[in-house]
């Protein structure tokens, strides 16, 4: 069953048209979906955000692509956005397993179904809607073609933080702790404390005040650090996914070249053995390219709609216009 939802029209800066639905996951958490209709549509785009993230973000890049002709559903996951919190701290990013997010994929599908949007449906996935999305194409999400952001199918740390990362996250929430904050994290947004110098989001400094002014003008939008146990839980999904083939599909991911929050290596390594998949890396862009300035949004764009549309992509460093 469906509802309506709350959805921020002034903060998203959306197409005309846009809405937010609730839809309750089958273990009774409840969702938050946005749609975003195409006049004609040629097809969905199914939008999978990062850790943090939620529906108003991505107003823009939806703005673009329903221009292009394609409607857009987008998901805030458990967790964050205006779904349902799961710690008593509503600031702490948690999850009780990475599958749980599974649960929210086969919710969004079917109310991309009850909504009756248009097919075929395409996915774009950004960051851990990376490591999410890529376990829900080999649970066979009914996509024709995938597109990845800075996909999280590895946290980037240095090889001494890496073990203490994984022995803390385990021993904590084997301890009865796994709901806490990972030590020396904050509980504020990052936009909403960190200053545009040297941020590791996007170089462009419209975009980081965009998001910046969202999470301040809707304290709810705001996510802090993460918990003992989403840091387990993402470890162990990053590790079990690049030990798994890549699907039969049609793929083209982006990778800033300033990259500094996922692992490249990762990234690299999956697109090189992905058959019909293809790897474009973004000069002088951080890690949400579709959150950079409009030169790079518009070729990421076009890209994606290539895609989509089946036509052949080059591989290599994306072709930015002065």
């Amino acid at each position: 069953m469906l509802g309506p939802a709350p959805y921020h029209a002034e903060l998203a800066e959306g197409p005309d048209g846009a809405h937010a639905v609730w839809a309750q996951a089958d273990d009774g958490v409840r969702l938050r979906f946005g749609i975003f209709p195409a006049q004609k549509a040629r097809g969905t785009v199914l939008l999978f955000p990062g850790r943090t993230e939620y529906i108003e973000k991505y107003g823009r890049t939806a703005t673009d692509l329903v221009a292009e002709g394609y409607s857009v559903l987008i998901v805030d996951w458990r967790g964050q956005g205006l779904a349902d919190r799961l710690t008593s701290n509503p600031r702490v990013g948690h999850v009780g397993t990475f599958l749980d997010y599974q649960i929210d994929v086969d919710t969004a599908v079917a109310a991309a179904e009850a909504l009756k949007l248009p097919k075929p449906w395409h996915l774009v996935a950004h960051s851990m809607g990376g490591a999410i999305g890529l376990r829900a194409l080999l649970r066979h999400l009914p996509v024709e073609s995938a597109v990845f952001t800075g996909p999280m199918w590895g946290i980037r740390f240095s090889a001494v933080v890496r073990p203490a990362a994984w022995a803390l996250s385990w021993s904590g929430t084997r301890s009865g702790l796994g709901h806490f904050a990972v030590p020396g994290t904050k509980p504020e947004s990052y936009v909403a404390t960190q200053p545009f110098e040297d941020n590791v989001l996007t170089t462009d400094p419209e975009m980081f005040e965009m998001m910046r002014r969202q999470a301040v003008a809707e304290p709810q939008f705001q996510l802090g650090g993460p918990s003992l146990q989403w840091l387990n839980e993402a470890l162990a999904e990053c590790l079990a996914l690049s030990h798994l083939p890549s699907p039969d599909l049609r793929c083209l991911t982006f990778v800033g070249q300033q990259e500094r929050i996922v692992d490249v290596a990762r990234i690299r390594a999956r697109m090189a053995a992905w058959p019909k998949g293809m790897l474009l890396s973004v000069p002088r862009a951080e890690h949400e390219v579709l959150m950079e300035g409009p030169a790079v949004r518009r070729c990421v764009t076009e890209q994606c709609i290539a895609l989509f549309e089946g036509r052949e992509i080059t591989g290599g460093a994306l072709a930015i216009p002065a």
